[in-house]
């Protein structure tokens, strides 16, 4: 099963992880990198470096694509070369996504969906993802609500927003920590990019610890944003059911279920 950590170093990063790696604007991709690009080899794993600027050694085994150029989708690509990996002999695919805003043309749902749809890629497949992104081309705020939806991170795990939202098997994700004011936005914003492509969200909620009313106002409001689809939520326990309930929320008009 897997479970959120945070590897001290890119030598630790497993099959089926999705690791968040912030840099400084001074740092080179490649130079922080390179155990992640290097272990390719280690392990048998085919690399796809995924950047506008990569520069990679002759020596060095790696397919290297351009965002800005792919004609399709990101999720294609690596499902395309995770399925040439397997049929090529390789372990797995090993990723290193390397997020601008030029690929990734600024748009925050754009970029949460695409997040999301590596984070179940890296899942289902048992890939390594790493997506590098460098702090001083962001927005703060943007930055968070990316990182909540990473179980791995480089380092430090960050204080705020203090929830993780990631795969857990083909029919759901799980939420863990904390979602309390500070995260809300950052919840409500990926539950709707979820709602958005499909009916049903399954959320698991055995790790979840706190749910506050701006947690429970961000949950509501997206789901009537999108009244047509519904949001699950499973193995909530009695506090949460009933602050739900004494908070208003438990009305028909808001497609969300709560269950043990």
């Amino acid at each position: 099963m897997r479970a959120t950590r945070a590897v001290e170093t890119l030598d630790e990063v497993d099959v089926g992880d999705h690791v968040c790696q912030l840099l400084d604007v001074t740092d080179d991709l490649m130079v922080r990198s390179r155990a992640f690009v290097a272990d390719g080899a280690l392990f048998g794993d085919k690399v796809l470096i995924v950047s506008p600027s990569a520069q990679v050694t002759t020596d060095a085994v790696a397919l290297v694509l351009d965002p800005t150029r792919l004609e399709e989708s990101l999720l294609a690509v690596v499902r395309r070369e995770a399925a040439s990996a397997e049929s090529e002999g390789y372990r797995t695919l090993r990723v290193l996504n390397h997020v601008t805003g030029e690929a990734a043309g600024g748009d925050e749902e754009r970029l949460l969906r695409s997040e999301l749809e590596l984070e179940e890629f890296a899942a289902d497949s048992g890939a390594s993802v790493v997506c590098a992104y460098q702090r001083g081309h962001w927005d703060a705020a943007l930055l968070d609500k990316l990182r909540c939806v990473h179980p791995h991170h480089l380092g430090s795990r960050p204080k705020s927003p203090s929830f993780q939202l990631y795969r857990a098997g083909k029919g759901g994700w799980t939420v863990k920590g904390i979602v309390d004011t500070d995260g809300a936005v950052a919840f409500g914003a990926i539950l709707l990019t979820l709602l958005r492509q499909t009916t049903t969200v399954r959320l698991r909620c055995q790790s979840l610890d706190f749910f506050d009313a701006a947690g429970m106002s961000a949950l509501a409001d997206a789901a009537r944003a999108l009244p047509d689809r519904k949001i699950v939520l499973e193995g909530t326990n009695e506090t949460v059911r009933l602050a739900w309930k004494l908070s208003g929320f438990a009305d028909p008009s808001i497609p969300v279920v709560m269950t043990t």
